[in-house]
Order: structure tokens, then sequence, then C-alpha cells
């Protein structure tokens, strides 16, 4: 080794330490996989505790026992929820036939303009319910996988539900029991880095809430001006879509287009997707800027990037946890950052 030449040296070391960091960040993603019914009701519960922990703050200030304080949180989160997949669920059956019959009728456009006039949306379902009688069995499999699926994220929302009241209630014991895990000289940087990361997901969270709200505010207004079928449940898409930064929007929006497109004709969708681009411009340009200008930003390929490697861990989920996550690593690297350069 003495016998190379100093950048290959370095080289080498760099290349070790990758490796060996690689290794480690593999093994605890397959973890986390392989034992993804518990955690990702504890990563949901953090991401919960990190929103709601201004309005249990509020609670205990005004003298109000920190149990009763952190149930008071829980109950509002479930009627606010609930409240909320009501309203949407109500607005999606009351508008849902319009909104099928349109998107039936936009492919029937767009066969007919392609070229496609021998094959028809029903010629589409009478195959589908050949496939269907044909494998039949697989398909009542399914149902039941399906069942089973919906019955496992039901038991990981009551979980993560339970774990946000607890996270809520002793989060003043979090940091006397990590001081007690990690080595004594280290407890105060990994003190500092524990509420760095936590404060990125805090702020990270709460603006994303606000700029999601404002984006399904205004573009449910534009379309109720524009007589578009759906309105409210389109509007609803947009604000659980401002979750997944980019790629919600711009699902949330294709969307909206294409419901004005088929029942409001090419003008009104040119409108409809006018309203969606300067939405995402006023977020861009001024919300993103203004909401979130005291948490950590992200360069847009960095967002990228950590949606799409999300996804490839854990499918939808991944994509909701990727950002907060990569939130909470750059908080972290700051507060090295900052250890660092002031330890000179």
């Amino acid at each position: 080794m003495l016998l190379l030449p100093e950048p290959v040296r370095r080289l080498a070391s760099w290349c070790a330490v990758v490796l060996l960091v690689s290794g480690v960040v593999w093994i605890g993603v397959r973890l986390c996989v392989t034992f993804r019914t518990a955690v990702t009701p504890v990563l949901l519960a953090l991401l919960g505790t990190a929103l709601l922990r201004p309005l249990f703050r509020r609670l205990v200030a005004g003298h109000v026992n920190r149990s009763l304080a952190a149930g008071i949180t829980c109950v509002a989160v479930v009627v606010v929820v609930g409240g909320a997949v009501y309203i949407v669920v109500t607005a999606l059956i009351d508008s849902g036939d319009q909104i099928v019959a349109s998107l039936k009728r936009a492919g029937k456009s767009l066969a007919t303009y392609f070229g496609g006039a021998g094959t028809s949306l029903d010629d589409l379902a009478s195959h589908g319910r050949r496939l269907l009688e044909k494998f039949g069995g697989t398909a009542v499999s399914n149902v039941i996988s399906g069942v089973s699926v919906v019955g496992e994220w039901l038991a990981m929302a009551v979980l993560a539900l339970l774990l946000v009241f607890f996270f809520l209630r002793d989060a003043d014991r979090a940091t006397g029991a990590l001081r007690t895990f990690v080595p004594p000289g280290t407890a105060d940087a990994a003190e500092a880095m524990a509420r760095r990361a936590f404060e990125g997901v805090e702020g990270f969270m709460r603006g994303t809430t606000f700029i999601a709200l404002i984006d399904a505010v205004c573009i449910t207004a534009g379309l109720l001006l524009l007589r578009v079928p759906g309105a409210l449940g389109l509007g609803a898409l947009v604000f659980v879509g401002g979750y997944i930064p980019y790629l919600g929007a711009f699902l949330s929006g294709t969307v909206a287009v294409l419901v004005a497109l088929a029942d409001r004709g090419f003008v009104v969708a040119l409108w409809v997707l006018g309203v969606v681009l300067a939405v995402q411009v006023l977020e861009g340009h001024v919300l993103q800027p203004m909401i979130q200008s005291r948490t950590v930003r992200m360069h847009p390929a960095v967002v990228l990037l950590a949606i799409t490697a999300g996804a490839s861990v854990a499918g939808i989920v991944g994509m909701l946890l990727a950002v907060p996550l990569t939130a909470a690593v750059f908080g972290i690297t700051h507060e090295l950052r900052e250890r660092y350069a002031a330890a000179p």
C-alpha cells in the first residue's frame, strides 16, 4: 500500500468508506422493507408529530395536562381527517359518474384522432370481462389479497395514531433517552443533530401542508369558475398530491385538464391548463421561498432523485416519506458542517 502514490491511496480510502457506508445503508433499507409493518407506522407517526406539535404546545402552554393535550390533539386529527375524507368521498361519489364519462369521451376522441377507430373503451371492457372469466380464480385471490392489504393499512394507521399520542406526550423524555444511548463525549452532538433533523421535518411538513392547501383552494376555485365537473374531488386530489413534490402536482393537473377537455372542450381545457400552470408558478416563485425559507431548502434535482429512490424502495409510501427523510438528512448535514467549520 505504501508503494502506491498518495492520490491513489486517498482514492482507495474514499472508495472503502463509500463501500462501507453504502453497505450499511443497504442493510438498513432491507431491514426497513422487511419490517415495514412496524417501521412505516413509526415514520408516519414522526411526520404526524412534526405536523401536530404546535397545537400540542399551545394546549400545554394553556396549562392542559400533557396526556390530555396529546389525546385532544389525536382526537382533533381523527375528526379533521375523517371529515375531510367524508367530504372528498361524497364529492367523488356525486361527481364520479361525470368524471368517468368525461374520461371515456376523452379516450374515444383520442382513439379517433390517432386512427384507433376500431378500438373503443367498450371493446377494452369486454376483453377485460373475458379475461376475468378466464382467470377467475386469480381475480378472487387478488381480491382476497387486496382485502388483507387494506386490513394491514388500517392496522398500521391505528398504530401510527397511537404512536403520535406517545410521541407527543413523552417528547420531553426523548432527549434524555437519546443521551443515555450514545457515548458521553458525543451526547451533545447527537442531541443537536436529532433536533436539527426533527426541525427540518417539522418545517417541511408545515410548509408543505400550507402550500398544498393554497394550491388546492386556488385550483378548485378556478375549476368551479370554469364549471368543470368534479371540481371538489379534483381539488382534494391536488391537496393530497401536494405531499409528493412535482410528481403529485403533475398527475393531479393532468387529470383536471383531461376532465375539462372531455366535458367542456378544448378552450376550457386550455384555461384549466393555464390555471394549473399559474398556480405552480405561484408555488415555485412565491410560496416555496416565502413559506419554507426557514426550513431545509433542497434543489429540485435532489427532490426528484429522493422521490424516485423512495418509489423504488417502498412504492407510494416511499414517495411520501422520501422528501421528509431527505430534509432530516440535510438538517443533520448542516449541523455537522457547522460543527466542523467552527472546530478549527
